[in-house]
């Protein structure tokens, strides 16, 4: 097990480009600190979270919460969060939810964290997400789009989703497919769990009789030939992935073998090229060099990425990486999780100068709807749903970029229309920290 404690040291203000020492982002409470509930001191709160750092999955998805760290460090720099540090302690699950269940209990029960933040992953986060509600620890921005963080809020009250969720994400891949390929014969090649049930799920609202195969693979299974030729025999010539980094790379390499050309459409987790391209470079052992592949392939997008050099935010984060990053370069899974960590930042702006568990929950409701960033589209927090941000961009892969094709649309879960986004992209505040007020319930 790795355990990694971040973002407790601070160093000059200068190094993060900052002149201001009044109390940083929150800009001080105008009384004094207290330690107000488990995991927050006078001088810390203290956040936790479980990744694969190890294993099949580890791949990008242990990038995340060095970009966690870093926005953290930062934030530290330039006086916390009312004048505390965020100490952020991220534990290895291998993306096992057998050792999910033990990391998270150690981050309870023994750091006594003040909330989970960023929780990675559908079947290893559903393995805690009771612990959570049960134990009363806020359990915000979980790195999944599963409808289990947000569809419910009053079995989970205390958890919370982020990025765009999978059903939202196939509504609006099955609306384009709809509109701009409705001769396709599509095919499905989805992850056997919440994930691919609710990418599925979405499509078929639109494009149900199009869909002449669906096949299924197990995670860690990593022989996916009878898939790939079942889809072929089908006589799919649109292959629509809602799967993981890992098998869009096998996906590939299984279907060059088969002499297989349809033309593919991988959700956003499964679309990254740079990454895709190591792992088919290493699982052809040096045969495929780099995401050539994947060149023509659509995908979905819901945060700018390193490719868009003049995003304001891409640049923000870059400056931040250089300055309180680690080894390395700044890649699209550091800017997941320093976007998140951003979000993270303006709900405990939100929840005051002496947060309380529930406290912190009910600022999320009340005003996280409002909250602007680097997400594309607004979130959709409130005391009914506790879903994350509402829409995303078609794009197309280009190299180890992406264009787009399709701007911004915006739709929820079930039936909700799906409807073009008619606002603005946010600003970055000053040294990327954001300019909340507190929530006063």
């Amino acid at each position: 097990m790795t355990t990694i404690a971040a973002a407790t040291v601070l160093s000059t203000v200068a190094a993060c480009g900052g002149s201001d020492d009044s109390g940083g982002g929150s800009g001080g409470g105008g009384g004094e600190n207290e330690a107000s509930d488990i995991g927050v001191t006078a001088d810390t709160i203290r956040l936790g979270a479980h990744y694969p750092l190890t294993g099949v999955a580890a791949p990008g998805y242990s990038e995340i919460p060095t970009g966690v760290q870093a926005y953290f460090e930062c934030l530290n720099q330039e006086g916390g969060i009312y004048d505390r540090e965020i100490e952020f302690i991220f534990r290895d699950d291998a993306y096992n939810p057998t050792q999910t269940s033990q990391v998270t209990n150690e981050l309870v029960l023994e750091d006594e964290i003040f909330a989970m933040m960023s929780g990675l992953g559908t079947p290893t986060h559903s393995a805690v997400l009771d612990f959570l509600n049960d134990e009363g620890v806020p359990d915000l921005f979980v790195s999944s789009g599963s409808l289990l963080w947000g569809d419910n809020p009053e079995e989970y009250p205390m958890s919370f989703g982020w990025q765009t969720d999978y059903m939202s994400e196939g509504k609006i891949i099955g609306e384009y497919i709809a509109e701009n390929f409705p001769d396709a014969q599509v095919g499905l090649f989805l992850q056997d769990d919440d994930f691919g049930e609710d990418g599925e799920a979405g499509i078929r609202q639109y494009i149900d009789d199009q869909i002449v195969a669906a096949e299924r693979y197990t995670p860690g299974n990593t022989n996916v030939g009878p898939q790939i030729a079942a889809l072929q025999a089908a006589g799919a010539d649109f292959v629509v992935g809602f799967n993981v980094p890992s098998y869009t790379a096998l996906s590939q390499l299984t279907a060059l073998q088969l002499g297989y050309d349809p033309q593919w459409f991988y959700s956003n987790v499964g679309s990254d090229p740079t990454l895709v391209g190591s792992l088919l470079n290493r699982f052809s052992e040096g045969q495929v060099s780099d995401a050539a592949l994947l060149d023509g392939a659509l995908t979905t997008g819901y945060l700018p990425t390193v490719d868009m050099t003049d995003n304001p935010w891409i640049q923000e984060f870059q400056r931040i990486w250089d300055e309180c990053g680690g080894e390395g370069e700044l890649t699209n899974y550091r800017v997941y999780g320093m976007a998140q960590a951003y979000t993270m930042a303006q709900a405990l702006q939100a929840a005051g100068q002496n947060p309380t568990r529930e406290g912190l929950v009910e600022a999320v409701e009340a005003v996280g709807s409002e909250w602007e960033g680097p997400v594309f589209a607004p979130f959709r927090y409130s005391e009914e749903s506790h879903m994350g941000t509402s829409g995303m961009t078609i794009e197309r892969i280009v190299g180890n970029g992406s264009e787009e094709v399709q701007p911004v649309r915006i739709t929820d879960i079930g039936d909700a229309p799906i409807e073009e986004f008619d606002g603005e992209p946010a600003t970055p505040p000053t040294n990327a920290i954001p300019d909340e007020e507190p929530y006063e319930g």
